[in-house]
């Protein structure tokens, strides 16, 4: 049989939901597409899309699309909402009559469709968690900017993988705006290249991986993407995830137990790393081939010079611990 997928450009505008519990406008459209799926009446699911999702999808290749999908699969007997998805989609487990699916749909704010997305659908046996409950601080001291953080791609490119899509990379800037001193030519020209980085909150380490090279700024390394690792197991099931430490820097080791404010290791610049920077995520298992991000919340930081609790950081901000 062949695979049915269908991928589309999501446009957001502004309507962003982080709730588990389905809203009676997701509801309202997925009974409407259902409905007008069964009857075979794709042209009026046609209209229940964006004037954007329109353009990226015109009539007859949503046609095409849909009954190639009813010709495969049958009609939907059974649809179930399980969750949101990246602050957007709302996500079905959808029965068809040959086929199970996730179906999932993301509506701006004016209840037009603008994200569709059907996939195979898999039952997760693996915890759900949506947020940290542990009490975290930053993992560094002094200053940093944000340069990727938040819940769209607009705003963080991780949002794209399952484990990262929470993640946030920081760097040091100065007063104009630049991370490095003079010309960005080498690591030690970098700001944040050798900063001290700490753990947020007690745990215990159960995975170090060191001695990769760091690379010269602007170079990769594809061979192991997080570069020198820690990952920090919470007393609350939660694992955060520390990335691209500086060669043969990191000072804790696999199984010791640790405090809040502990030094980890160095800023570097090794992995899938361009410039020496501090990648920090949180997952729900320690396997990131397995793992789902869960958004970090931290307990009390300044954010542009702004004393906020219980915050989670985006893209452009100057952060600092309280």
């Amino acid at each position: 049989m062949k695979k049915i997928f269908l991928f589309i450009v999501l446009l957001f505008f502004g309507n962003f939901v982080y709730s588990q519990t389905e809203k009676s406008e997701s509801k309202t459209i997925a009974n409407n597409f259902e409905k007008n799926y069964n009857k075979s009446d794709y042209e009026a699911i046609f209209l229940l899309f964006s004037s954007e999702m329109k353009k990226a999808l015109p009539a007859d290749k949503t046609i095409k699309f849909l009954t190639g999908l009813k010709s495969q699969a049958g009609n939907i007997i059974n649809r179930e909402f399980v969750k949101y998805e990246n602050g957007t989609y709302a996500s079905y487990k959808t029965t068809f009559e040959r086929a199970v699916f996730a179906l999932n749909i993301s509506i701006d704010k004016n209840s037009k469709i603008n994200g569709l997305f059907v996939k195979p659908f898999k039952e997760s046996s693996l915890p759900q968690l949506e947020r940290n409950i542990t009490n975290l601080k930053l993992p560094f001291n002094g200053e940093w900017f944000v340069v990727w953080g938040g819940d769209t791609k607009e705003l963080n490119y991780h949002v794209e993988s399952d484990a990262q899509k929470n993640a946030f990379d920081f760097i040091i800037k100065d007063q104009n705006g630049k991370s490095y001193k003079t010309d960005g030519k080498t690591n030690d020209d970098y700001y944040a290249f050798g900063k001290e980085l700490i753990a947020p909150c007690d745990g215990e380490v159960v995975l170090v991986v060191d001695g990769i090279k760091d690379n010269k700024p602007g170079e990769l390394n594809p061979i192991y993407i997080p570069g020198n690792t820690v990952i920090i197991k919470t007393e609350n099931n939660e694992y955060l995830f520390f990335a691209h430490f500086k060669q043969n820097s990191i000072k804790v080791k696999q199984g010791q137990k640790i405090k809040q404010g502990e030094l980890l290791g160095l800023c570097g610049n090794s992995g899938n790393s361009s410039e020496p920077h501090s990648h920090f995520h949180i997952q729900n298992v320690e396997n990131m081939n397995n793992a789902t991000g869960v958004k970090s919340y931290f307990e009390e930081i300044y954010v542009n010079g702004e004393l906020k609790k219980d915050y989670s950081p985006i893209k452009n901000e100057m952060v600092k611990s309280k």
